[in-house]
This record gives C-alpha cells, sequence and structure tokens, in this order.
C-alpha cells in the first residue's frame, strides 16, 4: 500500500497557474491508477482527474477541462496536477488518491489552494 502526501498549494490570483505535487511511498506506486479531488467549504468531493498507471488514459472534471494537467512520473512516484487559468471557484482542498481496483482507498492529507477574485 502507499502512502500520499501532497503539496504545492498556495494563495494565488485569478488567471494564475499552481502546480500540484503528490509524493507516494512505497514501491508499488506504478499499480495505481491516481486521482486528484477537491472540496470546498460546504460542498461534497468532486471529482478534479485522474491518470492510469502507465499514464496512458487521463480523464479530467467538466469544470477544470482545459486549464488542468494531470501527469506521473513512476521513477519518481510523484503525480501532478498543473493548474492553469485559475478561478476563484477552484478554492478548495485538493487531495491525490490511489486507486486500488473500483475504488479510492487511500488518500493523502489534502493540500490547500486559494484563488483570489
Amino acid at each position: 500500500q502507499v502512502q500520499l502526501v501532497e503539496s504545492g498549494g498556495g494563495l494565488v490570483q485569478a488567471g494564475g497557474s499552481l502546480r500540484l505535487s503528490c509524493a507516494a511511498s512505497g514501491r508499488t506506486f506504478s499499480s495505481y491508477t491516481m486521482g486528484w479531488f477537491r472540496q470546498a467549504p460546504g460542498k461534497e468531493r468532486e471529482f478534479v482527474a485522474s491518470i492510469s498507471r502507465g499514464a496512458s488514459t487521463r480523464f479530467y472534471g467538466d469544470s477544470v477541462k482545459g486549464r488542468f494537467t494531470v501527469s506521473r512520473d513512476n521513477a519518481k512516484n510523484m503525480v501532478y496536477l498543473q493548474m492553469n487559468s485559475l478561478k476563484p471557484d477552484d478554492t478548495a482542498v485538493y487531495y491525490c488518491a490511489a486507486r486500488s481496483g473500483a475504488t479510492y482507498n487511500t488518500w493523502g492529507q489534502g493540500t490547500q489552494v486559494t484563488v483570489s477574485a
């Protein structure tokens, strides 16, 4: 099983960019599909993006398509989320997660992203 630690969050103005990173421990990282999710205050957790084990398949939530890009480096046990053209509605705690089978069952502690108008 992996352990996940996110970093890279912060405060940015609308229109700006941030790159989130997720560091995974363990030698089986490449066997997991990885995902990014976010949760804003008072809202349900929302799917942001996912990337398959070999990075050949990526999915995005409708609200971030064309602005966010998910990538991974299996040699470094890292997954990234490049966020461009940020909007105030992107403000949330962002989590990376590892999927085993059909469910995401390992989660990081989250990193706060705040986008000011």
